[in-house]
């Protein structure tokens, strides 16, 4: 489970977080594009853009779903 006291500063504000347990497989990436980013610099991903549609949402549940070592959270600020 995302821990919400590590989270990376990069993440726009909102429901969905990456947290520092990131180990960037991209998994996120490939199933949300429009709302997770990857930081090749620091290796680690974080999210870009909120979902605000049904459709946005549920990309988001798939790409907290298909994270290995579950770094997204859904219960951010």
């Amino acid at each position: 489970m995302a821990d919400l006291a590590t989270k990376w500063p990069e993440n726009i504000s909102g429901k969905y977080f990456v947290d520092q347990a990131c180990i960037a497989c991209d998994a996120c990436v490939l199933a949300a594009p429009d709302h997770f980013v990857m930081d090749e610099d620091t290796g680690h991903a974080f999210v870009g853009k909120q979902p605000t549609t049904p459709s946005e949402i549920a990309s988001c549940k798939e790409a907290m779903d298909s994270c290995p070592v579950e770094a997204i959270g859904d219960d951010g600020e």
